[in-house]
């Protein structure tokens, strides 16, 4: 899915539509996003030495996992993916100014509307970001 696709699934729009692209593998969602330099998180974060935010790097791996539930998001007009939970995040290095972020992200168990996920970003072969993490499908207010 390219960027006007991934519009389709979520919610998000640009500055916070954080996925060049993205892709269901068999069971695994896996998504990208270059790093521009250009972006508004990197502004202050740090001056002189940019890095790309860990609270961002998580952003990127929720957007990916939707991927994954695209039938269940256009089955329903108006539900939006909503982040209900984060669990062991751990932050392993940094990605900064032309790096690309990797994604790799499965669903771990689901009880509808709640899902369950674990994922990991990289960038190249070194893992940067991994967490566990829960979100809701639910209506648009």
């Amino acid at each position: 899915m390219d960027r006007n696709e991934l519009k389709t699934i979520l919610p998000h729009r640009e500055p916070m539509l954080l996925l060049d692209e993205a892709e269901k593998i068999e069971e695994e969602a896996v998504g990208r996003y270059r790093v521009r330099g250009d972006e508004y998180f990197l502004e202050g974060h740090f001056p002189g030495n940019p890095i790309v935010p860990g609270v961002i790097l998580c952003e990127i791996l929720a957007q990916s996992v939707c991927v994954l539930l695209t039938d269940k998001i256009k089955e329903t007009p108006g539900i939006v993916p909503m982040y209900t939970g984060m669990n062991n995040v751990k932050f392993r290095s940094s990605a900064r100014p032309g790096d690309t972020i990797v994604t790799k992200c499965v669903l771990t168990r689901s009880k509808h509307p709640f899902y369950f996920a674990k994922g990991k970003a990289y960038v190249g072969d070194t893992l940067c970001a991994e967490a566990d993490f829960s979100f809701v499908l639910a209506g648009e207010k």
